[in-house]
């Protein structure tokens, strides 16, 4: 069998390259992918460092992954050969409630790509065709790489139920922050971006948010007062940082009647009260992956009515990832998306 090589999170804290089987197509994963970009995401630091409670290990990384199509099987009709794809990191059973209510991204047998189950960063992987989805022609591959996570500010919004009177605050203008700040603009609400470094908050104005707050300079109680229309508090809050402290943030800042977006996946306690929400009667509700939503994202692309363009901070080579998980933990200011690429 041919060998090819991947990134593997052994357990956490030790993460290798490793030599693996090459992929080989079958009836049910009848598209062989050849891997050409993958982002590093939050998620993936997550696993790197053990505090995500999703993953196994061992555990071959990487769920926003794009690359070219090398070869098809039986039953592939949605992609030939030559074709530049993104690829759907959720798998789901199909006949449990969640799947069965149209929710297959919280499936109760869920196994997503590089989480549960081996994902893309590898130099081939092996998928059903109904997972891939055409690329708009001129998106480098580095910047398609951000179709995955707009997907999961879709999901977000979409569970939010976002309207154009929302006053929406959205904390963490990170990488997911700034594709939420993408979407939630695009339902003419009013948005809020909260963060600590000054930067990112200059970028979030420059791409549509009417205010910014930083969170270490300023009191976000007194300025989400001064923000909101009679100082009523956000009537959608979105918690892109997923912090020890922000979610509790969010639900005592909340205007009564709210609704609170979560889509963390620490499992570090947190302090909120029943007084909180109950006070408020706020909707608090989980955001998980997507749902469905990559053919929603590349038109949204294709439209014009979200740009990806040259929005990656940095690049390393796919064998380098120590290196990139490295300089992600740098913490340095330029980082806003670290994409690893898989040509020579």
């Amino acid at each position: 069998m041919a060998k090819i090589k991947g990134i593997q999170i052994v357990k956490p804290e030790q993460l290798q390259i490793i030599e693996m089987e090459k992929p080989q197509i079958d009836e049910k994963n009848n598209v062989l992918v050849k891997m050409k970009a993958a982002g590093i995401c939050g998620s993936d630091v997550g696993i790197y460092h053990g505090t995500n409670a999703a993953a196994t290990y061992p555990r071959v990384i990487g769920h926003e992954m794009v690359g070219e199509v090398v070869e098809t099987g039986p039953g592939a009709t949605k992609v030939k050969v030559g074709d530049r794809v993104i690829i759907d990191q959720v798998t789901a059973c199909g006949h449990c409630y969640a799947c069965r209510i149209g929710r297959p991204n919280v499936c109760q047998h869920l196994a997503v790509r590089g989480v549960h189950i081996d994902g893309g960063f590898r130099e081939y992987i092996a998928v059903p065709d109904k997972d891939c989805y055409l690329l708009p022609d001129n998106l480098r591959y580095e910047d398609a790489v951000l179709i995955e996570p707009t997907t999961i500010a879709i999901q977000a919004c979409s569970r939010a139920q976002i309207k154009e009177d929302d006053e929406v605050l959205i904390m963490g203008m990170g990488a997911l922050g700034s594709r939420m700040l993408s979407i939630a603009k695009l339902s003419g609400a009013k948005i809020i971006v909260a963060d600590i470094v000054d930067e990112k908050l200059e970028e979030a104005l420059a791409a549509g948010a009417h205010h910014a707050i930083n969170l270490l300079k300023e009191n976000i109680d007194e300025k989400i007062k001064e923000y909101t229309t009679d100082a009523y508090g956000p009537t959608l809050s979105i918690d892109c940082a997923c912090t020890k402290d922000s979610l509790g943030t969010l639900i005592r800042i909340a205007g009564n009647a709210s609704r609170v977006i979560t889509m963390g996946f620490s499992v570090t306690p947190t302090e909120v009260t029943n007084f909180g929400i109950t006070s408020k009667e706020l909707d608090i509700r989980g955001s998980r992956l997507q749902n469905r939503k990559f053919q929603e994202a590349i038109d949204l692309v294709k439209a014009g009515k979200v740009d990806l363009d040259h929005k990656i901070s940095h690049t390393f080579h796919f064998l380098d990832a120590q290196k990139a998980f490295d300089f992600n933990e740098t913490r340095d200011p330029s980082i806003r998306k670290i994409v690893l690429t898989f040509d020579d």
